[in-house]
């Protein structure tokens, strides 16, 4: 009976539209039907759906994790590029040394923007002395103050305690130069008014003292102040190495320290501003040559 019913409906549609309003009410009383039908299938869907939003917010949230971690890996690389660039500097320059020498590690910063010392990770146990120079890639940084058995402090030229003798690299003259205290420049107060010092002059450490090993470059002269009626007059300069940079330096053994042990030297001392003409010594080393 349903396939006969079915046969002469099919042949009735066939025949002509009379069915179509049949269809459409039929097709709406049977919309609820077809509704719960699709139940199951649009809920596993849904749920499909959801899972995939989990997954995808999950996903982008480790990605964006991951992308966090490898920006901090970066950072940490390029800091060490930079490091091994400053030793490579380092290490080129000591090959260009004559002198023994040895690389140390900055471990510490003095915080009193008074005092410009650094403290090194070699002391005693490495044959550090006191009044050892200490110097980096481009040029001379300061000297060893105070010596422990695996630390050691080191006074930077800027100090204002700080004095080293150095020379004109273009005219030989000799004279004394101090820490300005402001951390970046150097003085030399005890010039020869009729001295020939140019802006753009280098200065290089002297063999005066025994201190500190000749021809390391200390600084470049940038101003001259010559002053009227004065038997002197003064020069600043900034410093060659770079003080503020880098974390390594080199301890330089100098020639008459090399061969014998030099545990009690004393620091370079730096000469007050009010010592007499007769004091220094560059006043004297240098007059028949200016």
């Amino acid at each position: 009976m349903l396939a006969a019913c079915a046969i002469g409906l099919i042949f009735a549609d066939q025949r002509g539209d009379g069915l179509k309003p049949v269809r459409h009410y039929t097709a709406w009383l049977l919309s609820p039907v077809l509704w719960v039908a699709a139940l199951p299938h649009d809920a596993v869907g849904s749920a499909a759906s959801v899972r995939t939003r989990d997954t995808l917010e999950r996903e982008n949230q480790q990605l964006r994790d991951q992308q966090l971690l490898l920006e901090v890996r970066l950072q940490k690389f390029e800091a060490l590029e930079a490091e091994n660039r400053r030793i490579r500097e380092l290490l080129a320059s000591a090959k260009n040394l004559t002198d023994r020498v040895l690389i140390a590690e900055i471990i510490a910063v003095s915080q009193d923007p008074y005092r410009h010392q650094i403290t090194l990770n070699k002391g005693s146990n490495d044959k550090v002395y006191r009044g050892q120079a200490l110097v980096d890639a481009y040029g001379i940084m300061g000297q060893i103050v105070e010596v422990g058995p695996t630390t050691s402090q080191a006074l930077l030229l800027t100090d204002p305690d700080h004095g080293i003798p150095v020379e004109i690299n273009r005219t030989g003259l000799q004279t004394i130069a101090l820490g300005s205290g402001d951390g970046q420049g150097l003085k030399l107060p005890f010039l020869p008014s009729n001295a020939d010092v140019q802006v753009g002059d280098l200065l290089v450490s002297s063999a005066l003292g025994g201190r500190f090993p000749p021809g390391y470059p200390v600084g470049q002269i940038y101003d001259v102040k010559h002053t009227a009626g004065e038997h002197f007059m003064e020069a600043s300069a900034y410093p060659s190495a770079k003080l503020n940079q880098g974390r390594q330096a080199l301890l330089v053994w100098s020639e008459h320290t090399q061969g014998t042990p030099a545990a009690d030297a004393a620091p370079q001392p730096a000469p007050t501003p009010d010592s007499t003409p007769a004091k220094v010594p560059a006043a004297p080393a240098t007059a028949p040559k200016t």
